[in-house]
């Protein structure tokens, strides 16, 4: 039981069976005799209400939004057969393919939002340069914004999507980008790796982080901290999520976090 629910937790999954439950909902009051059109608004609201159990904001709107935006294409005045709706979903899977839902949501980067990043790890103008990792770099703006701050620096991203890293290797052409696995992939040689997962795969990016990194080696991670490890230093800026920094210790003790 405990299993099933873990799986049932997992993101998409409770998107998927929300959406789906909406759906048969829909076609139950029809069959009972509800006019179609009450039907809809019916199986929307219960939509809705069940996407506020959904942890995170970005996954409740997407939860609550999924149904009404499905039945607007498959509606016969919209102009699109049923099946387009399956078409556009296999699209979104093969540009983000569900293995790369369960890391991270799909936001790129803000603009300036690794601002000051350079200064607190002090890794600009290093002989070598600094290597750099984006884990899980999507269509590029976390390279953009490396770039920014680390000029000297050898940028690298890895991606699970083929779509979303041919498009990431066209509009960072300075960096060397490649398909991977982020959690595969060793941070053995990198000075710096950064993220912008969920929270809830934090905790095995540190543990990551503790096994392959050298001592000083940076975590960086942006929006999300692990409850059970403080950080080294945290970047609040107005406007712009925090970046939290983990700098790794020669020992393995946790470092106390610079306010």
């Amino acid at each position: 039981m405990t299993d099933g629910w873990a799986v049932a937790r997992r993101w998409p999954v409770p998107a998927l069976l929300c959406w789906g439950m909406a759906w048969a909902a829909w076609l139950l009051l029809q069959r009972a005799g509800v006019a179609a059109e009450w039907a809809a608004v019916a199986s929307m609201v219960g939509n809705f209400a069940v996407s506020l159990a959904v942890h995170r904001r970005w996954r409740q709107l997407m939860v609550a939004l999924g149904f009404p935006l499905s039945m607007l294409l498959v509606a016969p005045g919209f102009g699109l057969p049923a099946w387009a709706w399956l078409g556009l979903l296999l699209a979104l899977v093969g540009l983000y393919p569900v293995r790369a839902w369960r890391d991270a949501p799909w936001f790129p980067t803000p603009r300036g939002a690794l601002r000051g990043l350079a200064q607190k790890t002090r890794l600009r103008g290093r002989s070598p340069p600094a290597r750099i990792l984006d884990a899980g770099c999507g269509q590029g703006a976390g390279l953009v914004e490396l770039r920014a701050e680390f000029a000297d620096a050898e940028l690298v991203g890895i991606e699970w999507s083929r779509s979303l890293r041919l498009l990431c290797a066209w509009r960072c052409r300075w960096a060397r980008v490649r398909r991977g696995d982020l959690w595969g992939e060793s941070w053995a040689d990198y000075d710096l790796v950064y993220l912008f997962q969920r929270p809830e795969s934090l905790a095995r990016a540190l543990d990551k982080a503790r096994r392959e990194m050298r001592a000083g080696a940076w975590l960086a991670s942006l929006e999300f901290a692990d409850q059970a490890t403080p950080a080294t230093t945290v970047l609040r800026r107005a406007g712009q999520r925090p970046l939290w920094l983990y700098r790794m210790p020669a020992d393995g003790r946790r470092q106390r976090v610079e306010r």
